[in-house]
């Protein structure tokens, strides 16, 4: 029987955050993991005791099979696999984020940025998060993946039905059949190319998977949509909260803003404590394959275990005065995850986050949230951070 248990689970984030930080702070400063009683989830709240349930695989799976509801792009999966499995499949599209293949995207990516900003003309106000935030990394990882320019405007409209929910909450069925209706014109699109690329290859993304080989056999066609999926789904997203939480954090620090105006060098620093400040993800899940002790709690198997990242970035026994921004610290966060699925496209999301930053910092000096205006944050526990964010550009 646990030791620490909870009568309600974890409040909503639609505050942006700060009733969901509380909670975590006065639970962790008893236990650094605690169960809830109605849904048995065991909520894991401090540093240590994340990063080893993020990095033990042979005690908490990432196969949550048992609990997903939705059907959605579950074929070879490998967010959904542990070692050594999770690896093969993985390194199909390692290739294209290795730091040489990165640092090539940086003029498209700066290109990109430019021209959404350039096609919102010269309004005094807009939202953040239609006009840059969403649309720059559904963009790059488009034009990655090989989906011809034409059609970006249609995977742009897809990544918005999505992004209109909360599918960060797959475990419910009603809104997994949301997730897969609104997945679905996206799945026949990818199915279709990924036939076409295995007739006639080209030098993309879609090409190198469907060519690739794990225990020397191809991918089949399910298997290689849902490689490309899998990057469509994650890599926007991340990037998408990234942007979103780092300009709300540069408008409550107004001399750290003031510094990048004039130097930007020290943008990548402000992006990594932005990272661990408002991680993108406050939450992942895992499942116990077998009875394990954690902090004072032993888990029985097959339990299901919820890392908390945003918990885990704001502990004082790890980081000193947890509740300062302050872009200068020593930063080992775990807004990217740990050990065998550490972000495959962190790299991808830093290097986004430090151009769309700059170029914000450079073309607006007056850049602010809008006080008049009203953001709106995702609610459950999953994708931290602003469905819309108002700014005042002069």
């Amino acid at each position: 029987m646990a030791k620490h248990t909870l009568t309600e689970g974890p409040p909503s984030q639609e505050d942006g955050g700060q009733k969901l930080l509380d909670w975590a702070r006065g639970l962790r400063e008893t236990s650094p993991v605690w169960q809830e009683e109605q849904t048995g989830a065991w909520h894991v709240l401090g540093y240590t005791a994340v990063q080893r349930v993020l990095s033990d695989y042979a005690a908490f799976s990432s196969d949550l099979g048992v609990f997903l509801s939705s059907e959605s792009f579950r074929e070879g999966n490998y967010q959904l696999m542990d070692p050594p499995l999770h690896q093969r499949y993985r390194g199909l599209v390692n290739q294209a984020f290795t730091p040489r293949a990165i640092r090539r995207l940086t003029p498209r990516v700066t290109s990109i940025v430019n021209s959404l900003l350039d096609a919102a003309g010269d309004p005094e106000r807009l939202d953040l998060v239609e006009t840059l935030a969403h649309p720059m990394p559904v963009t790059v990882l488009a034009e990655l993946l090989g989906v011809p320019a034409a059609d970006h405007g249609l995977l742009r409209g897809w990544a918005d039905d999505l992004f209109r929910l909360n599918f960060d909450d797959r475990f419910d069925p009603e809104k997994a059949k949301l997730v897969d209706a609104a997945v679905q014109p996206m799945h026949d699109y990818l199915l279709e190319l990924v036939r076409e690329r295995r007739k006639s290859p080209r030098e993309d993304l879609i090409s190198d998977v469907v060519q690739a080989k794990v225990d020397d056999e191809s991918l089949g066609d399910e298997e290689a949509v849902t490689a490309a999926g899998g990057l469509l789904f994650a890599g926007h997203l991340t990037t998408t909260l990234l942007l979103g939480n780092a300009v709300r954090c540069l408008d409550e620090h107004p001399a750290i803003t003031d510094g990048l105006r004039a130097d930007p060098e020290g943008i990548p620093a402000v992006v990594e404590e932005v990272m661990r400040y408002r991680p993108p993800f406050s939450i992942v899940v895992r499942l116990t394959k077998t009875e394990v002790t954690l902090g004072p709690e032993t888990i029985p198997a097959g339990s299901m275990v919820v890392p908390s990242l945003l918990a885990a970035n704001r502990d004082p026994d790890h980081f000193p005065n947890p509740e300062l921004f302050d872009p200068g610290r020593n930063n080992s966060h775990v807004a990217f995850g740990h050990g065998a699925h550490y972000c495959i496209g962190a790299s991808l999301a830093r290097l986004e986050g430090k151009i769309a930053l700059g170029i914000l910092l450079k073309r607006y000096p007056k850049l602010r949230l809008d006080e008049s205006g009203t953001p709106e944050y995702y609610a459950a526990p999953g994708l931290f951070g602003p469905k819309r964010l108002p700014v005042v550009l002069r």
